[in-house]
């Protein structure tokens, strides 16, 4: 895999700035959405750097709060309609053609929101590791929860109720749940291991809730399920057999869109581009020449 520095853009937003990353000059453009909310996107685009030596344009933006765009204290500029707006006017900004957007996580959800709002503005669409139902996503959470036993979901309920998760005992399944279902590789990435660090803990905890596992934001009752069928353009969905967003929520999407591939990692948890590189490359390479015509290599 070999890295090269991007070509950094700080694009004017209102009040503030979006710090805007693009790597290559090909004239298909995919469009980084990373996952969070609250994270820079760093982990998202370190990965996909090499599709600028396929011929791709690779653009990542670090969402506003995040990374090293401005960080504005206002709780009420982390809804799901501002992001979609804010995407958009990335895009914009950068005179970005109909692109190939990617959506991981968080930004799953966001780029379904996207696909919905501006439907003109891309040619596919690729749904990594994500749902478009959260409240059939937690009760694939709570099976999740269970399967470590009674007496844990019992320990893990009561400190919610108390709101006492900075609990070492609380912590130490959520560690464990992360190890399991976050990334199964025996040393994380870097980028990765600077999560809590770089984590907006505000927007997270406003967003989606406490943790991974335990939903209380303003996003746990999304659901797009039943406007699938709007979207038009051929749609990669990816997940890993062992993600914490179960591989139920990704055959559900795959299901709804008419025009849909899936692939589900069976080595992987939620990052299948770190845990199984050359398998992720050779199906998203496969997939973006099929729908921009151009020729996959399969290697990094």
């Amino acid at each position: 895999m070999t890295q090269q520095d991007p070509t950094i853009t700080r694009v004017p937003y209102g009040d503030y700035e979006l710090a805007t990353y693009s790597y290559g000059s090909g004239d298909e453009v995919v469009l980084l959405v990373n996952g969070g909310p609250g994270l820079g996107c760093e982990y998202l685009r370190e990965p996909h750097i090499p599709l600028a030596e396929e011929g791709y344009r690779v653009i990542a933006y670090d969402q506003l709060g995040c990374g090293a765009s401005s960080k504005p204290d206002d709780l009420s500029l982390w809804t799901l309609e501002r992001y979609v707006e804010e995407l958009e006017h990335v895009r914009r900004a950068l005179a970005l053609p109909q692109v190939h957007l990617y959506g991981h996580s968080w930004g799953v959800v966001l780029g379904i929101e996207y696909a919905l709002t501006y439907p003109e503005n891309f040619k596919s669409l690729i749904l990594s590791h994500g749902t478009s139902n959260v409240p059939f996503h937690l009760s694939q959470i709570n099976e999740l929860r269970a399967a470590l036993g009674s007496e844990t979901l019992a320990m893990m309920r009561y400190h919610e109720a108390m709101g006492t998760l900075e609990h070492p005992e609380y912590q130490a399944v959520t560690t464990l749940l992360n190890y399991r279902h976050l990334c199964r590789m025996d040393v994380w990435p870097q980028c990765c291991e600077n999560w809590l660090e770089e984590l907006n803990a505000d927007i997270y905890v406003h967003m989606q809730g406490p943790s991974e596992y335990y939903f209380t934001g303003n996003l746990k009752n999304w659901s797009r399920e039943e406007d699938l069928h709007r979207i038009e353009q051929p749609v990669l969905v990816l997940s890993g057999q062992h993600d914490c967003i179960t591989p139920a929520n990704a055959r559900q999407m795959h299901a709804a869109l008419p025009h849909s591939d899936i692939h589900v990692f069976k080595g992987s948890a939620h990052l299948s581009f770190f845990e199984e590189p050359d398998q992720y490359w050779l199906v998203l390479t496969n997939f973006l020449a099929k729908v921009s015509n151009k020729q996959a290599t399969g290697v990094m």
